[in-house]
C-alpha cells in the first residue's frame, strides 16, 4: 500500500494533493502521457485484481438492496475495464490544453498581453456507485495538469481502493508524485464533508450521482462546484417524424443502457401522429421489457400502459420504465420540457425544418438534438476520451466536460520597463 493510503489525516492528504498539483502544473505533455499509458496498462494488466474487489462490492450492494440501475453502474467486468483502458489511451492522444493561447494583443503603449490555459490545481469529486469515474476523472485531471481528490462512496469502496492504488503506482513508475491522486473513501461521510469545505486545498468540486447527492453538495459546499445534473431526458416525436426513425431512436435512447443519465425518461408524442407512431414505438419498447407509464391518451392507444402520475414526469428511473404523454403540438411539448426537464439532454424527431430549428433555439438544456438518440450525450462520443460529468449549469462549463473544462486561464503581461502614468 502506498504512503498516501496510510496517511491518517484528511488534511494531510489534501495538502499532499496541493503540493503534487504544483508539480503537475509544469509537467510536460510527454510526462503526463506516459503516466496515462501506465494507468491504461495497469487497468488492463490487473483485471484479476480488480474484478474480485468489484464482485465484493456488487455482493454488498445486493445485500443492501441497491437498484438494478445502480448495480449496473457499479459493475466493472473485463469488457468494461478494457473500454476504460482504451478511453485513457484516447485521453493521452488528445492535445494537451495547458499553455494554449486563448487570445492576446499588444497595447498602444507596447505592453504585450496573452491569455493562456492553466490547470485549476486540485479537482475534487464526490460520486457514488461509479468506479469507472475513478479512472475517468483521475485521467482527465492528470492530462489537464490537475491533482485529484476522490470520494467514490461506500458502494464501490473495494473497487475504488484497488483502482486508486493502481493509479498511484502508475504515477510513481513514471516519476510523477503518487500524491497527485488521492481518495478519502476510508474516512466515510467525514471525508465527503471535509472535501466540501476544503477551501484552500481544493479548487473546484464535481459531484456525480443522484439528485439528492448533487443537491447536497451544491447546498453545503464552500468550495466552488461545477454542478452535474440529474437526467430527466425527453424525446419529442413531432407530427412529421418518420416511423422508422422514431422506433429506432426511442428504443436506443431508452433500452441500450437505461441506468445512465443520458437515457430517455419521458417521451412526448404529437397528437397528430399518436395513432401512427405510438403503436409501433411502444410495441418495440414492450418487446424490450419496458414498462410504459402513460397518460389517458396514451393508454387509449396502448392499453398495456400503467397510469402515469405527476411523479412520473419528474422521474429519473434508471430502469426499463418510461413516462409517455400525448401533447397537442410543439408549444405544449416545449412547455412540458420547460416544466420538468433537468436541463440535461432533449431531442426532437421531425422532418419539419422550422420545428427543428425552433426546438434547438428554445429548449434550455446542455445538449439539444434533432433526429438523434440522447445516448450520444457523452464525453467519449463527443471525442473527449472520457468525461468528468455532464454539466447542467451555465457558468464555465456546460454539457460533457473534457480537458478544457478542467482548466482556467491567466493573463501574461510582458513589458519593457513600463510604468502607469
Amino acid at each position: 500500500m502506498s504512503d498516501t493510503l496510510v496517511r491518517t489525516s484528511i488534511d494531510e492528504r489534501l495538502q499532499a494533493a496541493k503540493t503534487a498539483s504544483t508539480v503537475l502544473a509544469t509537467a510536460t505533455a510527454d510526462q503526463k502521457n506516459r503516466a496515462l499509458r501506465a494507468i491504461a496498462d495497469a487497468v488492463r494488466g490487473n483485471i484479476e485484481r480488480i474484478t474480485p474487489a468489484n464482485r465484493q462490492d456488487l455482493e454488498n450492494g445486493r445485500e443492501k438492496g441497491l437498484s438494478t440501475g445502480l448495480l449496473d453502474r457499479l459493475t466493472l467486468d473485463e469488457a468494461r475495464l478494457g473500454a476504460l483502458a482504451d478511453a485513457v489511451l484516447e485521453i493521452a492522444a488528445l492535445v494537451d490544453p495547458v499553455g494554449e493561447v486563448l487570445g492576446g494583443k499588444t497595447l498602444p503603449n507596447g505592453l504585450k498581453l496573452s491569455q493562456v490555459r492553466v490547470p485549476f490545481g486540485v479537482v475534487g469529486a464526490i460520486y457514488e456507485a461509479r468506479p469507472n469515474v475513478t479512472i475517468d476523472i483521475a485521467s482527465l485531471a492528470l492530462k489537464s495538469g490537475n491533482a485529484a481528490v476522490l470520494r467514490g462512496g461506500s458502494a464501490a469502496e473495494n473497487t475504488n481502493r484497488v483502482l486508486v492504488e493502481l493509479i498511484q503506482d502508475a504515477l510513481a513508475s513514471v516519476g510523477l508524485p503518487s500524491d497527485a491522486v488521492q481518495t478519502v473513501d476510508d474516512f466515510g461521510r467525514e471525508g465527503a464533508n471535509r472535501l466540501m469545505r476544503a477551501r484552500g486545498f481544493v479548487d473546484v468540486l464535481v459531484p456525480r450521482g443522484s439528485a439528492d447527492l448533487i443537491n447536497t453538495v451544491v447546498a453545503e459546499s464552500t468550495v466552488p462546484v461545477i454542478e452535474t445534473g440529474a437526467g430527466v431526458v425527453h424525446v419529442f416525436l413531432d407530427e412529421s417524424a418518420a416511423e422508422d426513425w422514431a422506433v429506432d431512436i426511442v428504443r436506443n435512447a431508452k433500452v441500450q443502457r437505461p441506468s445512465v443519465c443520458n437515457a430517455l425518461e419521458t417521451l412526448l408524442v404529437h397528437a397528430g401522429a399518436a395513432d401512427r407512431l405510438l403503436p409501433p414505438v411502444l410495441g418495440a419498447l414492450a418487446q424490450a421489457g419496458v414498462t410504459v407509464h402513460g397518460d389517458e391518451r396514451v393508454r387509449a392507444l396502448f392499453p398495456d400502459a400503467v397510469p402515469a402520475t405527476e411523479d412520473d414526469w419528474r422521474a429519473e428511473y434508471y430502469t426499463l420504465d418510461l413516462a409517455v404523454a400525448v401533447v397537442d403540438g410543439l408549444d405544449e411539448a416545449l412547455d412540458h420540457i420547460a416544466a420538468y426537464s433537468t436541463h440535461h439532454t432533449e431531442s426532437i424527431i421531425t422532418n419539419d425544418h422550422a420545428n427543428a430549428e425552433r426546438f434547438l433555439a428554445e429548449v434550455d438544456s446542455a445538449v439539444v438534438m434533432v433526429n438523434a438518440s440522447t445516448r450520444f450525450t457523452d464525453g467519449g462520443q463527443f471525442g473527449f476520451g472520457a468525461e468528468v460529468g455532464i454539466s447542467t449549469q451555465k457558468l464555465h462549463a456546460r454539457g460533457p466536460m473534457g480537458l478544457s473544462e478542467l482548466t482556467s486561464s491567466k493573463w501574461l503581461v510582458r513589458g519593457a520597463g513600463h510604468v502607469r502614468p
